[in-house]
């Protein structure tokens, strides 16, 4: 833990470390467990906010999973779960992630705002979590986050994080709406090329068998096209693009005519995904020429 104002507080610690300093800074403690996606996301939100209060407020971590008994004292119910403590008491909370202003307004009443050192960039803060969420494969939190962000004014970024977010989370007519909706369609265009590219295949697998009873007909049948053509398409709406690849590449090596040539404009769709620069595309460009010549 860089920061000198956050700590660890245990079962054994807690009232100490957290409801005596209280009496005399408040102390916020942030519930959380390893395997919550949205705790990790929040947290460096919750370290830059207490590192900009320079000591006037504190930062208690419980990891809910070792500290069940803290849990149980105080009706823990979903992680995140963050409260503020002051005067031994709990007079503030939220459950979920929130945004670095929505925190800040929480915490007002009870602590002075700081003097910013610099021009704060609340953007640029809600898209990194959007971006964390989506990664860790939290697709309905980073799409309850940026929603109310993009009602109060429309942003491109944004709305290109919402549209990968909805795409993940299989919302598919509402992520073509939000990728329409992006306005300077010429500054993003290679992004919204992957994205359209993205909700094509996700689009085709609708209607596909389960995954195992594909993987069953080409376990039976190795030239089952089709099989091996929609397991790659499977693939690609997961983000596991370099099984995607080889399946595809494999495709065009064994029937390269099958669906009018789909596993050649498939690789090429992906690439754009990729982008011209990426490690996949440029090994997979490279075999895809050795094998049309």
């Amino acid at each position: 833990m860089s920061s000198p104002y956050l700590f660890d507080a245990t079962t054994d610690t807690f009232d100490r470390y957290v409801l005596e300093n209280s009496f005399h800074k408040p102390v916020l403690v942030d519930f959380w467990a390893d395997w919550c996606a949205p705790c990790k996301a929040l947290f460096p939100v919750l370290e830059k906010i207490v590192d900009s209060y320079q000591g006037e407020l504190l930062l208690a971590k419980v990891n809910c999973d070792v500290e069940v008994g803290l849990t149980e004292r105080f009706g823990i119910r979903s992680l995140p779960t963050v409260v503020l403590f002051k005067d031994g008491q709990p007079v503030e909370g939220f459950a979920g992630i929130q945004t670095e202003s929505a925190i800040r307004e929480l915490l007002a009443p009870h602590v002075a705002e700081p003097q910013p050192e610099e021009e704060a960039e609340p953007e640029a803060d809600l898209a990194s979590q959007a971006q964390a969420l989506i990664d860790a494969g939290q697709p309905q939190e980073a799409i309850a986050l940026l929603q109310p962000a993009l009602q109060a004014e429309t942003d491109d970024a944004l709305l290109l994080l919402l549209a990968r977010a909805l795409l993940a989370d299989g919302q598919l007519d509402d992520a073509d709406k939000v990728i329409n909706a992006v306005q300077q369609k010429d500054s993003h265009k290679q992004t919204l090329s992957a994205l359209k590219a993205q909700l094509s295949f996700a689009r085709q697998t609708t209607d596909f068998a389960p995954r195992d009873t594909l993987q069953a007909r080409l376990d039976a049948d190795a030239n089952d096209s089709e099989a091996r053509y929609q397991l790659a398409l499977l693939d690609l709406t997961a983000g596991a693009s370099e099984p995607a690849l080889a399946a595809l590449l494999d495709l065009l090596q064994r029937d390269r005519s099958w669906g009018d040539g789909a596993a050649q404009k498939t690789l090429l769709q992906v690439f754009d995904v990729l982008g011209g620069d990426h490690p996949l595309t440029v090994q997979y460009r490279r075999k895809l020429y050795q094998a049309l010549y």
